[in-house]
């Protein structure tokens, strides 16, 4: 049986960079993968919705142009080219994952793994079984997308956000069940490509972890672009292709659609450690700020403890894990995971939330900057968004920041920065930014907020 100090159990982001980190501190590790290096992150979710978002923005920039002067031929798409450049990165990425591991002289097995309660790991390999053993385990199994029971859903042909990027054909039509994330970021995808799309949400708004504001300039966006959004709806019943839906004014409408995607969340993946009996937080596992899981040998990150399920979040965590099981004492701060949606416009924000501040009794003090002002956001024809900056009154701390504009979500970095140095809004005022630059709306906002703004 081979021994190991640390194993991973999960090759996605939260996985593959917790076994890296481990090794790098000196430890033997295993790592556990049952499908494909990357995870959903690599293989099913971010870098496939991505890239496809990439190929929309061009789709949408060219049409754009048109009101520049700047005309093209008619415009036609394949959907089998943009899938096959989908999957060329992909193989990239996933090549990458592959040499670092081998360089970390990591021992990868692909099947799937059952933790035992000893610290045994029976994995289920293509044409075997084998036992190891480890000293200290880290779960990252990550999730699972979560299909609601909705009546007729068990004879309804309906993709969810693990199939829709094999589908083989550009539908017709679409309904997206889910206003979040992923359900956002899939109506921008195909309704670049022409696809009528309508997204039903249940709750008020969508992207409802965000704040209004951002809910309600993205809304607007997305109307624009032709995608029908409907709230406070609920799915009552699925019918082949079509779809009975309820408003929470009892109003009772049924669509007819090519295709369906269901996008409502996402569940943990708790199978390969049922064994374990640990201690959970509704359906995820129960950590505590090190990532040690209830069992003092046994650590959990990424999407199967909840949270924000983003790949940097997980990441962030299976380095504290790696670090933690290798003897050392880190901890993490949820404070300073920024949180992207790559739409068009794309939603940025880290830190705090103004609710957030309010239910922990801050002082604080708000500042919002549209970027209709904005040099650079008028030069690419896309000034519909803004920056808003929270910051303590006291200390003029800043708590938060939300972007909504082209490019945010690379922007982000810089408050992010701020937030974990402790930096305050005199010293973002103080900052010289590049002109014209989107950015140029954070040093607005702080000068705004100082009292000593020249254009807000």
């Amino acid at each position: 049986m081979n021994i190991y100090e640390v194993v991973v159990i999960g090759g996605g982001p939260g996985g593959y960079v917790a076994a890296i980190r481990a090794a790098k501190l000196g430890k033997k590790v295993a790592l556990v993968e049952a499908r494909d290096l990357g995870g959903t992150c690599l293989n099913r979710g971010c870098i496939p919705s991505k890239t496809l978002l990439r190929h929309a923005e061009v789709i949408e920039s060219i049409e754009k142009a048109k009101s520049w002067g700047i005309e093209t031929g008619e415009l036609t798409f394949s959907l089998s080219k943009m899938l096959a450049r989908k999957d060329a990165v992909i193989q990239q990425l996933r090549n990458g994952i592959s040499y670092l591991l081998k360089q970390g002289k990591i021992d990868v097995y692909n099947g799937f793994a059952q933790v035992k309660s000893g610290g045994d790991i029976t994995i289920q390999l293509a044409d075997k079984e084998e036992v190891i053993h480890a000293e200290k385990t880290i779960l990252a199994t990550g999730s699972k997308p979560i299909v609601p029971p909705i009546d007729g859903i068990e004879t309804a042909k309906y993709y969810t956000s693990d199939t829709i990027f094999n589908i083989e054909k550009i539908p017709e039509s679409m309904v997206i069940v889910g206003g979040g994330i992923i359900g956002v970021e899939l109506a921008c995808i195909f309704a670049s490509l022409k696809v009528p799309v309508t997204i039903i949400e249940m709750g008020d708004r969508i992207i409802p972890g965000e704040e209004p504001e951002a809910s309600k300039a993205l809304a607007k966006s997305l109307k624009k672009k032709g995608i029908s959004i409907l709230t406070k709806t609920k799915v009552m019943k699925i019918d082949q292709q079509q779809i009975h839906i309820e408003t929470d004014q009892g109003k009772k409408e049924i669509f007819e659609t090519e295709a369906i995607l269901m996008a409502v969340g996402r569940a943990p993946n708790t199978s390969a450690f049922s064994e374990l009996n640990l201690e959970m937080d509704g359906p995820f596992v129960k950590v505590n700020e090190e990532m040690i899981t209830s069992n003092p040998a046994v650590y959990a990150v990424g999407d199967v403890i909840g949270g924000w399920l983003l790949a940097h979040s997980a990441s962030a965590e299976g380095m504290i894990a790696a670090a933690n099981a290798a003897g050392e004492k880190q901890t993490i701060n949820y404070q300073l995971v920024p949180r992207c949606v790559y739409t068009s416009p794309e939603v940025a924000s880290v830190g705090m939330t103004e609710a957030e501040a309010k239910q922990k009794g801050i002082d604080y003090k708000v500042v919002t900057v549209p970027h209709s002002g904005n040099g650079r956001a008028l030069a690419h024809g896309e000034a519909e968004g803004f920056t808003k900056l929270i910051a303590g009154t006291k200390y003029g701390e800043i708590l938060g920041v939300l972007m909504v504009g082209p490019h945010v979500t690379e922007m982000i970095a810089e408050p992010s920065a701020f937030i974990h140095l402790e930096g305050t809004v005199d010293e973002l005022a103080s900052m010289i930014h590049a002109h014209p630059t989107i950015t140029e709306s954070l040093y607005e906002a702080a000068a705004s907020w100082t009292g000593q703004g020249v254009h807000h």
